[in-house]
C-alpha cells in the first residue's frame, strides 16, 4: 500500500513539474508571436480535449487530458527551425527561440526556489556541507547521532551502552553524522576506545572494545545508528535561503553529473585492463555509478514511497530536487532536450548553414533513441534493486 501511495504521489508530482515546464514554453512562445496549438497534460492517447477561445496561451488553443500521465507537452505552430510562416516557431528570431527554449528550465528552477523557500519557513533539512543561512535570522536544529538496536554480545551492548544514547565523541573525534561514527569506528577497529555519550540529561564516557572485522555487517560497534536530519528554519530571510540553496544545489548537481560521467568513462576503459586489481576496481566503480542513478521505477517505487513515509516535508523536498534536476538536465547540450535543440540551432547559425526539417528530425531522433536506451538500462537496474 505504501508503494502504491508513493507511486501516486510521484506521478502527480512529476506530471505537475513537466506540465509547468511546458507551460513556461507556451507562455513565452505566445509572448513572442508564436502560435500555441495545443497544451496537453499527460501523453496520448487522448482522453479528453477542448478548444478554448481565449486563454493564457492565446486564442483557440486545444487543452487536452491524455491517458499516459507522466508529464505533458505543448505543441507550437511550425516547430521546426526551417518553418517560416507567420506565427511559426521557426520564423522567430534566434533570441526569441532562445527565450522559448529556456523558459521551461527557468520555470523548473523557480519551482525549486519556491518549494525550498516554503520549507525554509517550516524547517529545511540540511543536505550539503556549508548549506546557506543567515545566522542573524535562521535557527539551526542540530540532532545527535543515536544508537538504535544493539546486538547482544557485541561491543556497544557489552560496554553498557543503550538504545537511544546520543553519541558525542569516539576516540576524541566529534561525531556529527552516522557516516562520521561509522568512519571513526573503522579507523580504530580492534582497539579499545573512549566513547562520550549523553543519556537523558547526563553525559558519560564508556570504554568500548571495537570489533576487528565486520563480516555480518553489524558494524564495528555492533549497533544500528540513527539520526534525525538537521534543519534550518528562517523567517524574513526564507526567500534568500531558497534562492541561494537552489543555486548551491545546482552547482552540486552539475558537479555530480560531471564526476559521474568521468567515473563512468574511466571505469569502462579500466575494466578491460590486464591488471586484475584495476579491472575489479573498475567493476566496483561501475556498480557504484549504477546505484547512484535512479530512473522512473526507482523514483516511483523506491524514492517517493520512502519520502512519503518520512512525511510531507520530505515529499516537498524531493519534488524540489527533481524540479532542479529537470532544469539542469534540460539545459545540457543533449539532442532531444531543450539545451540540445538550442545547441543544434546555434551550431547551424555559426556555420551559416540552413537547418532543414529532415536534418533536425534526424538529429533529435538520434538523441531521443540514446536517451531511451539509457532509460531502459537504468530501469533494468532499478528493477534489480527492487528484486534484491
Amino acid at each position: 500500500m505504501e508503494i502504491v501511495i508513493g507511486i501516486i504521489i510521484g506521478v502527480i508530482a512529476l506530471t505537475l513539474l513537466v506540465a509547468t515546464h511546458e507551460l513556461g514554453h507556451g507562455i513565452v512562445a505566445r509572448r513572442n508571436g508564436v502560435v500555441v496549438e495545443e497544451f496537453g497534460i499527460g501523453f496520448p492517447p487522448q482522453a479528453y480535449s477542448k478548444v478554448i477561445k481565449k486563454s493564457i496561451l492565446g486564442e483557440n488553443v486545444r487543452f487536452s487530458l491524455n491517458w499516459l500521465p507522466l508529464g505533458g507537452f505543448v505543441k507550437l505552430q511550425g516547430e521546426h527551425d526551417a518553418a517560416d510562416q507567420p506565427g511559426d516557431y521557426g520564423a522567430a528570431t534566434f533570441w526569441q527561440k532562445t527565450k522559448i527554449l529556456l523558459a521551461g528550465v527557468t520555470v523548473n528552477w523557480l519551482t525549486a526556489v519556491v518549494l525550498l523557500t516554503g520549507l525554509a519557513w517550516v524547517g529545511l533539512p540540511k543536505m550539503i556541507d556549508n548549506q546557506f543561512y543567515l545566522p542573524s535570522d535562521a535557527v539551526v536544529s542540530n540532532h545527535p547521532v543515536q544508537l538504535g538496536t544493539l546486538t547482544p554480545g557485541l561491543p556497544a551492548a557489552k560496554a553498557g551502552l543503550r538504545q537511544g544514547d546520543a553519541i558525542n565523541q569516539l576516540a576524541g573525534q566529534t561525531v556529527r553524522s552516522t557516516t562520521d561514527l561509522a568512519h571513526f569506528a573503522s579507523q580504530h577497529k580492534g582497539e579499545t576506545v573512549p566513547i562520550v555519550y549523553t543519556r537523558g540529561d547526563k553525559q558519560a564516557t564508556a570504554m568500548v572494545a571495537l570489533r576487528k572485522d565486520n563480516p555480518d555487517r553489524k558494524g564495528y560497534l555492533g549497533a544500528e545508528l540513527t539520526k534525525q536530519q538537521d534543519t534550518i528554519r528562517a523567517t524574513w530571510s526564507a526567500p534568500i535561503v531558497g534562492v541561494v540553496t537552489t543555486a548551491q544545489l545546482t552547482r552540486v548537481t552539475l558537479q555530480g553529473l560531471g564526476d559521474m560521467v568521468v567515473n563512468l568513462a574511466t571505469s569502462l576503459v579500466q575494466q578491460f585492463s590486464s591488471d586484475s586489481a584495476t579491472s575489479q576496481q573498475a567493476k566496483q566503480n561501475l556498480s557504484q555509478v549504477g546505484n547512484a542513478v535512479a530512473g522512473p521505477v526507482g523514483i516511483f517505487a523506491i524514492i517517493f514511497p520512502a519520502a512519503g513515509q518520512a512525511g510531507v516535508v520530505h515529499v516537498l523536498l524531493l519534488t524540489a530536487i527533481i524540479a532542479l534536476s529537470l532544469a539542469v538536465m534540460n539545459i545540457l547540450p543533449i539532442p532531444a532536450l531543450d539545451g540540445g535543440r538550442w545547441t543544434v540551432m546555434a551550431i547551424f547559425r555559426l556555420l551559416r548553414k540552413p537547418l532543414s526539417k529532415q536534418m533536425e528530425e534526424n538529429i533529435q531522433a538520434a538523441g531521443f533513441l540514446c536517451l531511451l536506451g539509457l532509460i531502459v538500462l537504468v530501469t533494468i537496474a532499478d528493477i534489480g534493486k527492487l528484486v534484491h
